[in-house]
């Protein structure tokens, strides 16, 4: 059985379509990222999903739950980390750790969430004289309290600095090693490079491409880029060629490695040097940017 599964999702405010008509499904120890710019939806689906608002149409499931109606079975299950926490700025770090322990009903120790995501030495420091960054992850330790068998993470490394971004990462890589399974969004695309199995990208209110970062990507051209030579290019690499900027060629390709060896060969005929000559699959950026355009 799927962790997740989401069929014919649609939400609603008012006259205003958020999500419409998604599906998708998580399995089991995988980690699946739900791509897109604001407003595509995101965030909403999370809602749903966590069971703050109800479906216009179509269902969520949890473990085969309902988390609306059936919250109990799959609460204690469950580690969120929505946007903004809302912590009582009065309380320390410690503080509210263990209150939100008590709340998740979840067995764990609130001293190795912290230690964790190097908070420690801020446990007895109230939570409104914690920066941006430390806030965000104290709401990390506060998901993972117990292990749980599913988190759901809303921008999980927003306003982290690249030390404390990496950690976390870590620390989403070693739950998912132990057992956990992984939903989140991002506005990062590097996060979901380094940590999701599979994306899906959203776009006013539908998933415009969903798979694997290899099926994703490998939609998209091959790119070739190097100085532009003195010397002409073959006409079969000629029509390859897409705008760039002054002094520089850049080539399209879906077939990346017999126009790159078809292009050195060229080059070593001609006695030339490519200056600056580099060459990539398409990208996840290159998706996401064709996705939501």
């Amino acid at each position: 059985m799927a962790v997740i599964e989401v069929s014919d999702l649609r939400c609603t405010y008012g006259d205003h379509v958020a999500v419409d008509g998604i599906d998708f499904t998580v399995q089991r120890g995988e980690v699946f990222a739900l791509l897109g710019a604001n407003g595509a939806g995101k965030t909403t689906t999370l809602e749903t999903l966590e069971g703050h608002q109800a479906p216009a149409s179509g269902s969520v499931r949890l473990f085969g739950h309902d988390p609306r109606a059936e919250r109990r079975a799959v609460r204690r299950r469950t580690g969120v980390m929505l946007q903004d926490g809302g912590f009582a700025g009065e309380l320390t770090v410690r503080e509210t750790a263990e209150l939100w322990a008590k709340l998740s009903r979840r067995d764990g120790d609130v001293t190795t969430d912290l230690d964790r995501l190097d908070l420690t030495g801020r446990a007895d420091v109230p939570v409104q004289q914690l920066s941006g960054g430390e806030t965000r992850r104290l709401e990390v330790a506060l998901a993972i309290h117990g292990q749980p068998e599913l988190l759901i993470f809303d921008e999980p490394t927003t306003g982290l600095d690249p030390e404390s971004r990496r950690r976390t990462w870590q620390v989403i890589g070693e739950l998912v090693d132990a057992g956990s399974t992984i939903l989140l969004t991002t506005h990062y695309l590097v996060v979901a490079e380094v940590l999701a199995n599979r994306v899906a990208i959203m776009r006013d209110g539908r998933i415009a491409v969903a798979g694997t970062l290899g099926q994703v990507s490998a939609r998209l051209p091959a790119r070739i880029a190097f100085r532009a030579p003195a010397v002409p290019l073959p006409p079969d690499l000629e029509a390859l060629r897409v705008n760039a900027r002054v002094g520089e060629v850049v080539l399209e390709t879906p077939r990346l490695q017999p126009d790159l060896a078809q292009l050195l060969a060229w080059a070593e005929a001609h006695d030339l040097t490519l200056d600056r000559l580099h060459a990539r699959g398409g990208s996840l950026e290159d998706a996401f940017m064709e996705a939501i355009a």
